[in-house]
C-alpha cells in the first residue's frame, strides 16, 4: 500500500530532484542490516555533497520524510522491513557494545520507535533504547501502533522539530570507564 500510495512521488520528484541537483537524484549508501550484514540503502538526494549543509529542497524532503521513500525498494528486495530500528553508518559497527548490536537482530525498518519518538532530537543512548525496546516487544500490534503514529506525523510535518531534519553529531561509541 506504501508504495502504490507513494508512487506520483516516484513519477515528479526523481526529475526535479535531477535538475536540482544536476544528476542523480538518488543517494546511496552501504548500512549495516541483520546481523550486521550490508546491504544498500536507497535515499531521495537532500545536499549536494554529504558534508555540504541541506539545500531547500532538501530540508522539505526531510522534514515531511519523502527522502525516505526510496526505502521501499528495500523493503521489496528483503534488506528493510517497514517497522524496526532504522539503519545506521556501517562505520558504527565495531563501536557499538554487545547491548547496542543486538539492533541488528531484527531486519532495519523505514520507522520505528525512535523515530515516533523524538527522531534526532534524541540521544544516542535513547535511540538504542527504543531500538531494544522494540527488538524486546516485537509484535504486530506494536509494529501496527508504530506505523499510524508515523502516517500521523508525516500527515502533520509542518509541526516537526527542526531538529528532526538536521544532520545528526555522529556516533563515537561508548565512554569506557
Amino acid at each position: 500500500m506504501g508504495l502504490i500510495s507513494s508512487l506520483p512521488f516516484f513519477i515528479f520528484l526523481p526529475p526535479l530532484l535531477w535538475m536540482h541537483f544536476s544528476g542523480n537524484p538518488f543517494f546511496v549508501q552501504h548500512r549495516p542490516g541483520l546481523n550486521g550484514r550490508l546491504f544498500t540503502i536507497v535515499k531521495f538526494r537532500t545536499m549536494h555533497a554529504e558534508d555540504c549543509p541541506l539545500s531547500w529542497s532538501g530540508k522539505m524532503l526531510r522534514k515531511s520524510s519523502l527522502d525516505e521513500l526510496p526505502q521501499f525498494w528495500n523493503v521489496l528486495r528483503g534488506d528493510m522491513s517497514i517497522v524496526g530500528p532504522r539503519p545506521l553508518l556501517a562505520e558504527y559497527l565495531p563501536l557499538y557494545s554487545p547491548e547496542q548490536f543486538q539492533r541488528h537482530a531484527v531486519k532495519p525498518g523505514m520507522t520505528g520507535l525512535a523515530q515516533i519518538n523524538g527522531r534526532n532530537s534524541l540521544s544516542w543512548e535513547e535511540k538504542f533504547n527504543y531500538d531494544l525496546e522494540y527488538i524486546n516487544n516485537v509484535s504486530l500490534h506494536l509494529d501496527v501502533q508504530i506505523i499510524c503514529l508515523t502516517a500521523r506525523k508525516m500527515l502533520r510535518f509542518r509541526k516537526t522539530n527542526s531538529r528532526d531534519i538536521e544532520v545528526v553529531a555522529r556516533f563515537k561509541g561508548n565512554a569506557v570507564c
